[in-house]
């Protein structure tokens, strides 16, 4: 019996847990945000919210945080703007599906959380495609070319969220790293564009 409570106890953590980055996700949205402002992607940002000029925030506090994109951050342009991942009720649902997996010796564990990681990693970065204003069609197409890498991230980010009182530090970092990837993705399309432009074959090593 002992086997079977731990992994329920395991499982009502996590269900936890996803209620908790519900109630923090005002907070996710401005640091995923303020990132992408520090790392020069403040056009993106303003497509679905308002982003102060650097002089208008130093004029605010006496001229010592014009650097500070927090401080830049604006209202939001709709009441979607302050989500940074939905709420998922088929997440829930299929965290108790596959509970079971846990059950099994030695590959049920790893089993586990990379199929749940499956479903969360692509949600990490709902914020960056509601900034992008793409469809559903063009998110699948841009989240099928990412999976695996999106099933890492994701199954990493619900490891940590089961370390002992660490799990909110983790959501609060988890949106800096998933800001950090969009970095890499914006710069990477961009170096694309331009080698298209200068005649290039358009090959570049993605890292999406």
């Amino acid at each position: 019996m002992a086997l079977p409570s731990k992994i329920l106890g395991e499982g009502a953590a996590i269900v936890a847990l996803l209620f908790e980055a519900f109630f923090v996700d005002e907070t996710q949205v401005d640091i995923f945000d303020a990132v992408l402002i520090q790392e020069g992607l403040e056009e993106l940002v303003a497509r679905r919210r308002v982003v102060l000029p650097t002089d208008a925030v130093a004029d605010e506090d006496g001229g010592g945080g014009g650097g500070n994109p927090v401080g830049r951050l604006g209202e939001h342009m709709d009441k979607k703007g302050v989500v940074y991942a939905p709420f998922s009720l088929r997440q829930i649902v299929e965290f108790v599906v596959l509970l079971p997996l846990n059950l099994i010796p030695w590959v049920g564990v790893p089993a586990f959380v990379l199929l749940t990681g499956y479903r969360a990693g692509p949600l990490l970065h709902y914020r960056y495609y509601y900034l992008l204003g793409v469809d559903k069609a063009k998110k699948r197409e841009l989240v099928g070319r990412r999976q695996l890498r999106y099933t890492w991230f994701g199954s990493v980010y619900l490891v940590l969220q089961l370390v002992p009182g660490l799990s909110m530090l983790f959501l609060l970092t988890t949106a800096t790293g998933a800001a950090l990837w969009v970095r890499d993705l914006e710069h990477s399309s961009v170096l694309v564009a331009a080698d298209r432009e200068e005649g290039g074959d358009g090959y570049r090593d993605d890292p999406s």
